[in-house]
């Protein structure tokens, strides 16, 4: 077997001799493809599962050690082109498996794949070497799906932000100075930029679904006990899920089909027996709230200033439901923060878990949690956190009996209130707070009360911020009624238009990232003060300006890069001394047409002058429509002396021509 090849090697252990052909051969455009589409390319012969697979490839190489650096991925299959073939070969002979015959994923790193590295993200468990596949990876090898390679995690699953001692820190696609979430961060952060067409997660207490809202996916931990967890890293065997996360709702129903089941190798999975497995693809109705009730738990819901983004995006998602036909009301839980708390019991079991986990892999480098910190393997960030946990010294003490004996009967208190409510859900953000600057704690989780009670919940997309971060709204039910929470996100999602691209990852050009695009402009005289097309920068007729008569001209130099959302220039004025320079500035209207400045690029007392913008993306927007203006002020004409639109910059900015004028 190939040794696996660790991402940073160059073009991820492709030769470029070998990928080159490929590219110019598919020129398959996978970005936010669904699996639907792909099977339909394939179906058609418009694209062959190998040449999905390299564009998928191409995106990798282009956005995750270059262009934004994500660092989603640990590393990458090196046989995933020949397996590709292989199932294309096998299309050709006996028609498809199924849905995901030729359909290349992404798998956490803390799945085993038999003979690959399962690390968990951190450095003492690099070589680390699964004997066999994990149960919902050998149930998407049965499915057809080729695998890409394994994404970046929170290390050994344990936190919110995605760093770590071997992968280190994964950015959130649609702000690279921020966290995707976590611990699936590299997965959510994969997924949301096109790397693969679904990804693989685990969820403990929110490490699904708080990638899932920070990216823009959707995202089920479901039922304990409806998919197995047997050949996943643990870090609660009490808490663990594992599932998909996909870009849209129906990728997420094939996903999750193809994966959930009862396991003999993990006992939880003994709740299903005897019991209907869920029928996610029966449950895409866009009338699903017709005739439902949605319980709005407003203990939930923030109060504070950086809570707000995510409560008024959540509430409109509700109103949403209503204009769908649901009738909502408050559900209020007695007692809940009581019952919430010292509820959880990862503390407790991940040591001895771990140890279990590692005793059952032959060769492992190391047999626990306390060898792992005395050779001093683990990112700084978790070493204090992992001690706490290696200090536990029985498996079953009183304080851990205590927190799991809590379970239960937070459990019955939920269920009893919709019960009481009439309620099929329970809806409140994911998340309150929007994603954390790297290095930053993260808060606002409102991961608890899933992972605490076992009741499936699913985030899915509630819009973005102003600023442009993707926030998630949640849905709780009753067991098993997981099939019927992703009805509900379908319904949601084909009433809206909330999800989006990241910016930082556009499609590819020719198999390659956009390149940044350089123009000219020039922003013309005024005389008496009016701008060069004869207006004032707001649209007026200059009225108030200097009736001294000043050729004034600004020549400007940009360069656009449209994945790191930089815009460079040079800039001079001509025509004035340059004491008389006011400033030089980006100018724009709102919805509402009322203009403002947006940028100071020189002054004032400055004829010349240079920099870089990190567009926001609001800029972004305005940029994109060719809804900014360069703009002069100067002593003579203090309203404004020269003026020129520049070209509208598309997501890739490809349409420009070598220079523009006024």
């Amino acid at each position: 077997m190939t040794a696996p090849v660790p991402v940073r090697a160059a073009v991820l252990g492709l030769s470029a001799a070998a990928l080159l052909p490929l590219r110019a051969a598919a020129q398959v455009e996978v970005a936010e493809a669904t699996v639907e589409e792909l099977q339909e390319a394939m179906a058609s012969g418009a694209a062959t599962s190998e040449q999905i697979t390299a564009a998928y490839l191409a995106r990798i190489e282009a956005y995750d050690q270059a262009g934004p650096r994500l660092n989603a991925m640990i590393r990458l299959n090196p046989d995933a082109l020949a397996e590709a073939r292989a199932l294309d070969e096998e299309r050709s002979r006996t028609g498809p498996r199924g849905p995901l015959h030729g359909i290349p994923v992404i798998l956490k790193d803390n799945y085993d794949v038999a003979g690959r590295p399962t690390s968990g993200g951190s450095l003492a468990l690099a070589g680390l070497v699964a004997p066999d596949d994990a149960f919902q990876v050998a149930k998407l090898r049965e499915a057809g799906a080729v695998f890409i390679g394994k994404s970046n995690l929170h290390e050994l699953a344990s936190g919110i932000t995605t760093v770590g001692s071997l992968g280190g820190q994964t950015l959130n696609p649609y702000d690279v100075t921020r966290n995707p979430g976590g611990s699936s961060g590299g997965t959510g952060a994969a997924i949301a930029a096109s790397f693969a067409a679904v990804g693989w997660g685990s969820d403990t207490c929110g490490s699904i679904r708080i990638p899932a809202s920070q990216n823009n996916l959707v995202g089920l931990r479901p039922t304990k006990g409806l998919s197995s967890t047997d050949g996943i890293l643990p870090l609660s065997h009490t808490q663990d899920v594992g599932g998909p996360l996909a870009r849209t709702a129906r990728d997420l129903a094939v996903a999750l089909e193809a994966t959930v089941g009862p396991d003999p190798a993990d006992p939880a999975t003994g709740a299903v027996a005897g019991r209907e497995i869920p029928r996610f693809m029966d449950a895409l109705d866009p009338d699903a709230f017709t005739g439902a009730r949605i319980g709005i738990l407003e203990d939930f819901f923030g109060e504070t200033q950086q809570e707000r983004s995510a409560v008024r995006l959540v509430r409109e998602v509700v109103a949403k439901m209503v204009e769908l036909g649901a009738d909502t009301l408050t559900v209020d839980v007695p007692d809940l923060e009581e019952l919430l708390d010292g509820s959880g019991v990862i503390s407790y079991e991940f040591k001895w878990d771990l140890v279990d986990y590692l005793a059952g892999v032959p060769g492992a480098p190391v047999d626990s949690l306390g060898r792992m910190l005395e050779l001093g393997l683990i990112h700084q960030a978790l070493v204090p956190r992992m001690r706490d946990r290696d200090r536990h010294d029985a498996r079953d003490s009183e304080e851990y009996l205590e927190a799991l004996g809590k379970q239960g009967p937070l459990r019955e208190a939920v269920v009893a209130a919709m019960d009481e409510a009439g309620v099929d859900a329970l809806v409140y953000p994911t998340m309150k707070a929007i994603p954390a600057v790297v290095v930053e704690p993260q808060s606002g989780s409102n991961c608890s009360l899933s992972a605490n009670t076992g009741l499936p919940a699913l985030s899915a997309p509630a819009g973005l911020t102003d600023g442009g971060l993707p926030m998630g709204y949640e849905l709780l039910g009753r067991a098993f009624d997981d099939a019927r929470l992703l009805g509900f996100a379908y319904a949601v999602e084909q009433a809206t238009d909330h999800r989006h691209a990241p910016p930082t990852t556009p499609p590819l050009v020719n198999g390659m990232a956009p390149p940044a695009v350089a123009f000219n402009l020039r922003a013309s005289l005024a005389a008496s003060g009016t701008t060069g097309d004869g207006t004032s920068g707001d649209g007026t007729s200059g009225q108030g300006a200097s009736s001294e008569r000043v050729a004034v001209e600004a020549r400007a130099r940009f360069e656009y890069d449209p994945v790191l959302s930089r815009l460079g220039y040079q800039i001079g004025v001509y025509g004035v001394d340059a004491r008389d320079v006011f400033a030089v500035v980006l100018r724009a209207p709102d919805a509402e047409g009322r203009w403002s400045v947006v940028r100071r690029l020189i002054g004032p007392e400055e004829a010349s002058g240079s920099g870089e913008l990190t567009l926001t993306e609001d800029l972004r927007r305005l940029l994109a429509a060719g809804d900014v203006h360069l703009e002069v002020y100067t002593r003579q004409a203090p309203l404004g002396a020269a003026r020129a639109r520049l070209p509208a910059l598309g997501a890739a900015g490809a349409r420009l021509p070598p220079s523009g004028g006024s």
